[in-house]
């Protein structure tokens, strides 16, 4: 059985959660807290060295750290990830977004808010966070507003990693109410057969 490492209210998480449980697969679950040093120790650094959740181990004992790698690990040979060379890169297009455009700041913004205190320093970067998060939903609202979906005209782990922290922005302070074709898609995923609630 597949087991996953990780924490119930991350978002990168999330994203291997709602995959399993979208693709049927049988896991267990191990939740691991950053916040007591859990990724710290010797025993999950053999898991990643990069000291970082999820990590997803295989029914063979290997382990598979990064969300959007351990998505593509699953979703492969399934209709979540085209076997059409274009389609599949589009996919890999929208999830390189998410990582480099997208995560950087509504996943930051998020966590400042729920986890800082409010006299924190951090506050400080929410501003910048906000604008450049605010930027990625913008690039999102005009594909949105053409497409149902982000690659390959139907729900693949495009959207599945898109959805994770999309979904929970306003918890870093975006007003998703912006977004008209944002908060339809965001329906559309909900509506998906296996959605599961974060957390």
């Amino acid at each position: 059985m597949l087991t996953v490492y990780g924490m119930a209210d991350s978002g990168n998480c999330y994203k291997v959660k709602l995959a399993l449980e979208q693709l049927k697969r049988a896991y267990r679950w191990v939740e691991v807290s950053t916040k007591r040093g859990e990724t710290r120790t010797r025993e999950f650094l053999a898991r990643n060295p990069n000291a970082q959740v999820p990590v997803l181990e295989l029914e063979d004992g290997q382990f598979l750290p990064e969300s959007g790698a351990i998505l593509c690990y699953l979703a492969e040979g399934t209709p979540l990830l085209p076997a059409d060379r274009l389609e599949r890169a589009r996919v890999l297009q929208w999830m390189f977004f998410e990582q480099y455009s997208h995560e950087p700041c509504i996943a930051v913004a998020r966590a400042i808010l729920r986890y800082q205190p409010p006299d924190s320093p951090r506050r400080a970067e929410l501003p910048r966070l906000q604008e450049r998060g605010n930027r990625a939903l913008a690039v999102m609202e005009l594909h949105l507003a053409r497409e149902p979906f982000f690659a390959a005209g139907r729900y693949s782990v495009a959207d599945i990693a898109l959805y994770a922290y999309t979904h929970c922005a306003a918890d870093g302070g975006f007003e998703l109410a912006r977004y008209p074709a944002v908060l339809a898609w965001l329906a559309r995923v909900k509506a998906q057969p296996g959605h599961v609630l974060l957390g």
